[in-house]
């Protein structure tokens, strides 16, 4: 298959298809090759057409709070503040850089992410 950018939907399926049908290709064969060149074309058109919105801090630290099954209270203690945990989800307060910095080092929370206007 002669493998170029992706121009359509049409086009973008059938690399899709072709994916799943080579998908188990052993290393070193040109079906392996074919691919790991369909898996970048692939990608690249995905960023484009389907880009996922990076999410607000708060959005961030719900849906960590949610994968580690961490509690508000758990998060004040981090917070170093109960109280701060309510105002910063009332939307009453903002993110402190004390905060950010506790957040990005227990939760692991990228900096980036968290110093975002929300």
């Amino acid at each position: 298959m002669e493998i170029k950018i992706i121009k359509s939907k049409k086009q973008y399926h059938a690399y899709l298809k072709r994916m799943n049908e080579i998908f188990d290709a052993k290393k070193g064969t040109l079906e392996y090759d074919e691919l790991d060149l369909l898996a970048l074309v692939l990608e690249k058109y995905e960023e484009d057409k389907f880009p996922i919105k990076e999410p607000t801090p708060l959005e961030a630290i719900r849906f960590i709070m949610e994968q580690n099954n961490l509690s508000d209270e758990d998060l004040g203690k981090i917070l170093k503040s109960r109280s701060r945990v309510t105002e910063l989800f009332s939307g009453k307060r903002k993110l402190a850089l004390s905060h950010i910095r506790a957040l990005h080092t227990e939760l692991h929370i990228p900096a980036k992410t968290l110093i975002q206007e929300y």
